[in-house]
């Protein structure tokens, strides 16, 4: 069996996606707590927009 020289993404089963380079690793995520800013966030949005309908 002959192999091509370019390297190929042989998990992939549709002839066009083997073409295509293998994904790119995930990236390491340095802000875990993004959840945790965007829940705060959120909050406090929430809780100025009834707290200044209330006065």
């Amino acid at each position: 069996m002959k192999r091509r020289l370019v390297l190929t993404n042989e998990a992939a089963r549709h002839p066009f996606r083997r073409t295509l380079p293998p994904p790119a690793p995930a990236r390491s995520r340095r802000d875990d707590d993004q959840d945790l800013r965007l829940f705060a966030l959120s909050f406090t949005a929430f809780f100025i927009c009834i707290y200044s309908f209330l006065l």
